[in-house]
């Protein structure tokens, strides 16, 4: 939604706010039929605002567990609609002190009508925009509709044009609604509270994602607790909502923040924990989350740590991993275990020597499995193998023998597959293949080409000499 080229006079045409808006009187009416007393006097921006919290917690999804006689999408939607006619009223207010110079109710306390919402009433009403915009099980079509048209009124009214410039403001002179929106949900993401509204956790993360760099930063200790709070919990859905928002707390404070008061160490400790559970969907996420913490604990090994041990945070996980896929027979975890260990061995560079011994018998038994019609372990272990041969070539030599016996192997299993594997998957498995063993021969200096030769003369298939001609042909 575009901003408004001029913040003097809206034009109402072209608003979610144009159509006739109730008056304060029939506001208070409204409320009165919903149960919802002591709002007879709206001419201030603390009731406006304490109106707007009441509102929110009466739509609160938590409310379904105290007999109320609505449900929750119901209330929803008569909350919303109080919510938009209380937008409309400050709107029509805007506009008729404007053109007559008459007092309006929902002014300041210096009896000016509103022109921008303050963050105090902006907040409860994102807090309610946020907590039935989405489909969640409180929610129904209706009132999913209804909180965007609150959203999008909010947006209006607040002349921003986007929901992360709601919450981050538009410079020193407007510092957002972020602050407010935290104040009012740090009392639910405490330890023993965050479970009773199951729309909290959900605001938060959401929230969350709509602030980066460098704003963040400003809210670091207010938004981190939350975030290994919900990782820590012991269902995995909400482990995964926190370590996605530890991921996005990480990418987007710098790394002297995140290093201060040993809140990288904290990050890190929660997130290795994790590498224990066996559900493919958390561990992918927590591996993705490790690789763009690394850098950042890095940094600090660089002052704290010998030289050869710089790298110790990633010579654990990488240590876990191996371990973990050594003995792994789901197929789920062995492609995202494979998957992620390409991105590891680089960090490592000529450090994953030590892990030389292990690594090779993981590569070696991935590279016999079949992995389904997509082969995506397969591929993995082969971008790996790459990355150990150009790190590590120096030590290939001793290790020749199996590698080539393997690679070999899956290069005739591939050129006399006869399963549902799609042409370009084993195109691409023959040319990774293909691939490590010219890598192989020029870190051997030659000595493939020559163990080839015998092979060459005895086989006749032609896919499979294809792929020895090719690196026969290499030029060292």
């Amino acid at each position: 939604m575009n901003e408004p080229e001029s913040t003097d006079v809206v034009d109402s045409s072209s608003s979610p706010l144009s159509v006739d808006a109730l008056d304060s009187a029939s506001l208070t009416n409204s409320l009165l039929d919903m149960g919802l007393v002591g709002f007879t006097d709206l001419n201030s921006v603390v009731l406006s605002a304490d109106l707007a919290m009441t509102l929110c917690r009466h739509a609160a999804p938590k409310g379904e567990s105290e007999g109320k006689k609505c449900s929750v999408p119901e209330r929803a939607r008569a909350s919303g609609a109080i919510i938009v006619d209380l937008l409309k009223a400050m709107h029509k207010g805007k506009l008729a002190q404007e053109q007559t110079g008459a007092k309006c109710a929902f002014s300041d306390e210096g009896g000016q009508a509103l022109c921008e919402l303050p963050s105090s009433l902006a907040a409860p009403i994102y807090i309610f925009a946020t907590t039935h915009h989405e489909d969640k099980p409180w929610t129904d079509h209706d009132s999913r509709a209804k909180a965007q048209e609150v959203l999008a009124c909010l947006l209006w009214t607040s002349r921003a044009g986007s929901v992360a410039e709601l919450l981050r403001g538009r410079g020193e002179a407007d510092q957002g609604i972020f602050k407010d929106v935290m104040g009012l949900l740090k009392p639910e993401l405490k330890k023993d509270t965050w479970e009773l509204n199951p729309a909290t956790k959900y605001i938060f993360s959401w929230t969350l994602q709509q602030v980066i760099r460098p704003w963040l930063s400003d809210y670091l200790d207010s938004v981190l607790p939350p975030s290994l709070l919900l990782s820590d919990d012991f269902r995995t859905e909400n482990k995964i909502l926190g370590v996605r928002c530890l991921h996005h707390i990480i990418l987007n404070v710098p790394a002297a923040e995140l290093l201060q008061c040993n809140r990288a160490q904290v990050v890190y400790h929660a997130l290795y924990n994790h590498l224990y559970t066996p559900e493919a969907d958390l561990i992918q996420v927590v591996l993705s989350c490790l690789l763009d913490l690394l850098p950042v604990l890095d940094k600090f090994s660089r002052v704290t740590r010998d030289p050869g041990q710089r790298h110790q945070h990633t010579n654990d996980v990488l240590q876990l991993i191996v371990t973990h896929m050594e003995m792994e027979h789901k197929i789920l975890l062995r492609r995202v275990y494979a998957n992620y260990l390409p991105a590891f061995v680089e960090r490592l560079g000529i450090g994953v020597a030590r892990h030389l011994k292990r690594l090779e018998r993981v590569v070696v038994g991935y590279l016999e499995v079949y992995d389904g019609p997509e082969e995506t372990a397969r591929l993995s272990s082969l971008s790996t193998l790459k990355c150990i041969i150009k790190h590590a070539w120096p030590r290939m030599l001793c290790r020749l023998g199996v590698l080539l016996k393997s690679l070999l192997r899956l290069v005739f299993d591939l050129a006399t597959d006869c399963s549902l594997t799609p042409g370009q998957v084993k195109s691409t498995l023959l040319e990774e293949a293909t691939d490590c063993l010219m890598l192989l021969d020029r870190c051997s200096q030659g000595q493939v080409k020559v163990l080839l030769e015998g092979i060459s003369n005895n086989c006749t298939d032609q896919q499979v000499l294809k792929c020895l001609a090719k690196v026969q042909q290499d030029m060292i």
